[in-house]
Formats: C-alpha cells, structure tokens, sequence
C-alpha cells in the first residue's frame, strides 16, 4: 500500500464541503482512497459503471435521500451526469437540517473542465481536487529510477517485474482508447489517437508544433487541436503554458506538451527496461517531464507552472510561482554534473526569481555559481512541500 499524499487534502475539503469531487485518470488509485476514507465514517460505494449500482438510483432522489446520514461515494460520476441537478436538491435539504459538509465524495476520470460542465448545478457546493499517478515524493528514494521508468499508475510501480509493468501499461493505453475514450463521447478512431499519443511522446518537452503534427497525422489543425484538448481534459497529457510578463523581450508564445505519466510515454515508445529508457534519444526530455510533474504536485494550491524562453535563448525549464510570490526557476539536468547554459543564467536576469534551482538525478545538494543550488528531486520537492 503506498500513503498517498493527497488523503489528508481530502479530508480536510469533506469537513468544509457538501460535496468534492476527486479527479484523476481510471487507475490511479482514487477507488481505493474513497473506500479508506469511507472506512473512517459512516458510508456508502456506488460504482455507476456497475449495472446493479446503476439500477438502485432509477429513483436516484429516492435511494439517496435514505442515505443522507451517510457519506455517499459515486464512483465514475460522469457516467451518470443527471445526478448533478439532482445532488443540488438533496445537498440544500440536508443544509437546512443542519449538516453542512461531507454528504457526497464523487470520482471522475474526466479533468476539472470537464466535470464542471455536468456539475454548473453544484456551482458553490462542491470542491474539486486532482488525484495524480504516485510521485517521486511518495516512494523511497531508491525506487525513483523505478518509479521513472514504470510510471506512477499503482499496479504499473508495483508490478513483479519490468515485463509485467510494461504489459499492465500497454493494456491500460489499449483500454483507454478502445473503451473509455468512447464512452466518454468522442468518435475518434483507436489507432488514429494512438499515433497522435505516441508523436506527442516522441516530442515530449517539446513546443507544440500543431501544423506538422497535422501533416503527419493527414487532419487539419482543428482536429489537431481537438485530439490535445482531449488527452488534457482526461489529465493524460500536459500544456505547460509560456511565461508572459513585460521584460521587453520577445517570448516563446506556443506552450510546451508533456505526456504526464513517465511510464505510458514508455510504453508508448516501446522502452520496457532502464537499458533501452538510457539508451533511447528521449531519456532527457523523460526525465524533465518526470521532474516537473514531481514539482507541480508538491507546489502549494495556487502554484502557477510555467516555462520561460526567449527568441534569444533564453530560457528556464520550470517556473513555480507560489500565489503572491517571486517565481521559483527550475533547472532540470540528466547528468551527475550538471552544467548550466547562458541562457538560464540570461533568463534569471531578467525574471529575478527568488529561488534559483537545478534538480539533477544525484543525492547531494551543492551550491553553483550566481546563487544556483544543485539538489536531487525528493530535496527539491520537500522543499515546495515546506512552503
């Protein structure tokens, strides 16, 4: 069992809301964390993709007004989006009765933007949090190496062996297309969207690039679009926003894409074993998209994540902007002596940032020069997690 940082978030929104709203990709581990917070209360588990769960809310209002005493726990709330409306009338009576918070604990796998179109009703009662796959700061330090190459997904870190990691991945990313994404409602053919997932890895770090990625795939720039849009909202794949402010400098405009697990950018590309990951032209990039989503996650709420580069040269991998605070820049290096381009030394010039990092894959924390600290990722993290 591994302790999942975000358990005492939850607790806290289920004593200040009448309902939260847990997000995460299938798989990650928001069932097992519901079914242990439910233990610590008077509770009750639907699982809406389970036909018999279905069948006892026909008369949803009914069923679950006898439960009002209780946590309730909808599981894969997007497949019932008329509950919503519903949820309003019953989280208002129970108000007025007197309980204020902790009525309903609903799972997604759809991203924050996308359950808020079902969930306007609830505008006001709910809160929402983001479950991520593990993260370099929930395992030991020796399983890091273990944790980049499988990937954050439970069974995925925990499975027996490399081969048997890498064969739970490709049946989640077959899964995924074949199955979940339709429910969902898009149309999109399996092998076309596996194509456009497996370009976005190959590219991983990278600027997004819409038309090529257009051209390779024989769609139009919309549907290019549309695909991205898709693979953010499910929390599969990141846009990493430019940042804009007025240095009088011409700044990179396009966003930076990043497929947000380690291990189904892997899997993707067909790397099941630490030999074929350090010896394939993406460790680098790997390795930054392993970082950065290590240090979002630790970031306090209201952190903004952005990169900085320059039409110059100048450029900064991460910046952490913690609210109403100097940016924090994030250097990310794939070598046990890391050395600093110009361009990062040109680009902290201009921001000014109050912390001045470069995370590399070693052990010891050092300083560099022009007020630069070498530390190894859990240092980096724990550091956020401080703030």
């Amino acid at each position: 069992m591994i302790e999942r940082r975000i358990e005492s978030k939850l607790l806290a929104l289920l004593e200040e809301s009448p309902a939260v709203a847990l997000l995460g990709p299938r798989q990650v581990g928001k069932t097992t964390l519901a079914i242990d917070v439910g233990k610590t209360r008077p509770s009750i588990y639907l699982d809406l993709e389970s036909e018999a769960d279905r069948a006892k809310l026909s008369e949803p209002e009914l069923y679950l007004s006898g439960h009002d005493d209780k946590l309730v726990i909808l599981d894969e709330v997007h497949r019932l989006p008329g509950v919503f409306q519903i949820l309003r009338g019953l989280i208002d009576r129970t108000r007025r009765a007197g309980r204020r918070a902790g009525q309903f604990l609903l799972l997604g796998s759809a991203s924050i933007d996308l359950l808020r179109q079902s969930g306007e009703s609830l505008a006001g009662r709910i809160a929402y949090l983001e479950m991520q796959p593990v993260d370099g700061l929930e395992v030991a330090d020796d399983a890091l190496d273990t944790l980049w190459l499988r990937g954050g997904f439970p069974d995925s870190f925990l499975a027996a062996t490399d081969r048997g990691s890498l064969r739970w991945r490709r049946d989640f990313i077959r899964t995924y297309l074949e199955r979940d994404i339709p429910l969902l409602g898009p149309r999109i053919p399996a092998e076309t969207l596996r194509r456009f997932w497996t370009m976005l890895s190959h590219r991983q770090s990278g600027l997004l690039n819409a038309a090529e990625l257009a051209r390779s795939l024989g769609v139009d720039g919309k549907t290019v679009a549309s695909y991205l849009d898709l693979l953010v909202d499910l929390l599969l794949v990141r846009r990493l926003e430019p940042w804009h402010a007025n240095v009088g400098k011409r700044l990179v405009k396009s966003p930076k894409i990043y497929v947000r697990d380690s291990g189904l950018a892997h899997a993707l590309l067909g790397l099941g074993s630490t030999e074929q990951l350090l010896g394939h032209p993406i460790v680098g990039s790997s390795w930054e998209g392993f970082v950065i989503e290590t240090l979002i996650a630790a970031a306090p709420d209201g952190t903004a994540a952005n990169f900085y580069r320059t039409s110059a040269g100048a450029e900064i991998d991460l910046l952490l902007t913690p609210a109403g605070e100097k940016p924090w820049a994030v250097e990310i290096k794939r070598s046990l002596s890391p050395k600093l381009e110009k361009g990062f030394y040109f680009a902290c010039e201009e921001i000014q940032p109050q912390k001045r990092i470069v995370v590399y894959p070693g052990q010891e924390t050092f300083p560099l020069p022009n007020d630069v600290t070498a530390m190894s990722l859990p240092d980096a993290g724990r550091l956020l997690l401080d703030l």
